[in-house]
C-alpha cells in the first residue's frame, strides 16, 4: 500500500511538507462530524477549528453541510433514535429501558403542552394585538360614526 496515513488515520496527501497548507481532505466521516456539531450549536468557527481548517475552508467544502443548521439537530437525533430502536429489538435490555425513558419524556412534553395551552391551540395575542383590537372596540363618546344604511343617488 503506497499511501500513508497520519496519526489520526487521514491519507496524507501528494506533496505534504512542501511550502503552503496541504489541500483539505473532505470524507464522509467529516461531513457527519460537521452536521453532529451543528446540532449541539458549535459555531462555524468552532467547527473548523476542530477540523484543523479555516473556517473559509469549512465554508468552502462543508457548505451543503452548513445551509441544513436547522435540520441538524433532527437528522441526528433520529439517527440515535434509530440506532436504539435496532438495539432494543435485538434485546438490549439497557437499550429497550433507555427507549422506554424516551417515549415517557415525550409523552410528559405533549401534556405539559396541553396544559399550557389549555385545550385552544390558537395563541393568545400579544401585546401589539391587543392594542389594535382594543383600538377596533372603541365604543361610546369616542366612537366612530356608523356608516350609512343605504346610499342615495
Amino acid at each position: 500500500m503506497s499511501e500513508e496515513f497520519d496519526l489520526l488515520g487521514d491519507p496524507i496527501p501528494a506533496g505534504f511538507g512542501r511550502r503552503g497548507r496541504p489541500p483539505h481532505l473532505v470524507t464522509d466521516e467529516k461531513r457527519k462530524l460537521v452536521i453532529m456539531l451543528q446540532a449541539f450549536d458549535w459555531s462555524t468557527e468552532r467547527i473548523a477549528a476542530a477540523l484543523s481548517i479555516t473556517a473559509p475552508t469549512l465554508r468552502k467544502n462543508y457548505f451543503r453541510e452548513l445551509r441544513v443548521r436547522a435540520e441538524a439537530r433532527a437528522r441526528t437525533e433520529a439517527m440515535l433514535i434509530g440506532a436504539l430502536a435496532r438495539e432494543a429489538a435485538a434485546g438490549n435490555v439497557s437499550a429497550i429501558d433507555k427507549y422506554f425513558k424516551r417515549l415517557d419524556r415525550h409523552d410528559l412534553a405533549q401534556l405539559a403542552d396541553d396544559v399550557a395551552n389549555r385545550g385552544s391551540k390558537a395563541p393568545r395575542p400579544g401585546k401589539k394585538e391587543q392594542a389594535q383590537q382594543a383600538a377596533v372596540d372603541v365604543g361610546g363618546k369616542y366612537a366612530p360614526p356608523k356608516a350609512p344604511g343605504r346610499l342615495v343617488n
